[in-house]
């Protein structure tokens, strides 16, 4: 039987007991509350690196929009010729398609690349993964246009890319002050204890059903630019509408110990079954990623 949200006991209910500060970090502290919670805010972390965060975000936004005549249909939706995804846009918005995932990574910004070098940043994921700790995935950047900007309905990652073993560490930040009228991050805290759950297909690609997992089952967590919110691969979250009248994007770490790789990756259910078939295929020789952190010692059965 599916747990759901109806049978299911979250670890905390109050954003004040997974909420750190930057200027008074204890790794040991975070890594605790990243095991039993799932999920911990640390307030201020990114603020260093905004500005020009906030300038490279922009200008990757005007120009995804300015090459929208050139997108190309795929199974996700739109995709400019900078690799920004595009989903339908609300009826009352000027296009009839609004950016999700925006062209914004570690190949465009040096300051995001920066940014994934942190030290205390680097600190937390040690105290989670262990010593040695690769990059997962280029970098990432959800931006959320006004008035309406797309949802990214409740859902685990797992369920886009499965790890052979205990999966990346995520590292979300605010470029903007942000709250539930422009889409603050929800989390479910505990959830990641429940493996990979069932996912649909959804609006906003892979999701848990909303008859199982409504809104109102999750926690919010509104902040200010620059606070960072940590979580688990297997820990539900998401975020609603922009209902305001700004942008509202977020940019994305994941960090994941240097022997782990993904064994499943998928956006639609049908992608997913057909990748599950394919596990004892997955390898780590071509699955490796930049070191932040020790040293990646040769394996001669991973290479």
């Amino acid at each position: 039987m599916t747990t759901t949200a109806a049978t299911f006991q979250p670890t905390t209910s109050r954003v004040e007991d997974i909420e750190l500060y930057a200027d008074a970090l204890d790794p040991r502290q975070a890594a605790a509350l990243y095991h039993t919670h799932g999920c911990f805010v640390v307030r201020g972390l990114m603020k260093p690196y905004l500005a020009e965060i906030q300038r490279d975000i922009e200008a990757a936004a005007q120009q995804a929009i300015a090459l929208l005549d050139q997108a190309v249909k795929v199974p996700e939706g739109w995709v400019t010729p900078d690799g920004t995804l595009f989903l339908p846009a609300p009826p009352n918005f000027p296009r009839d398609k609004q950016i999700m995932v925006l062209a914004f990574n570690y190949t465009t910004s040096a300051a995001f690349f920066r940014s994934a070098f942190d030290s205390r940043l680097l600190d937390i994921v040690e105290a989670i993964l262990g010593p040695n700790i690769e990059l997962f995935i280029n970098g990432q950047c959800l931006y959320k246009e006004p008035v309406g900007g797309h949802p990214k309905n409740l859902h685990q990652d797992s369920a886009y890319f499965e790890h052979r073993y205990e999966g990346p560490v995520a590292c979300l930040s605010y470029v903007v002050d942000t709250d539930l009228v422009n889409g603050a991050l929800h989390v479910v805290p505990g959830s990641h204890r429940l493996g990979t759950l069932p996912h649909i297909d959804t609006f906003s690609h892979l999701g848990l059903d909303p008859q199982d997992w409504p809104w109102e089952s999750t926690l919010p967590i509104i902040g200010e630019a620059g606070d960072a919110i940590f979580f688990h691969v297997r820990t539900i979250h998401g975020s609603q509408e922009n209902r305001s009248s700004r942008p509202r994007p977020v940019f994305i770490h994941r960090y994941r110990a240097a022997e782990d790789y993904v064994v499943i990756g998928a956006t639609t259910v049908a992608n997913r079954q057909e990748a599950e078939k394919r596990i004892a295929e997955a390898r780590k020789e071509n699955q490796k990623g930049l070191m932040v952190r020790g040293f990646r010692t040769y394996n001669p059965m991973r290479g």
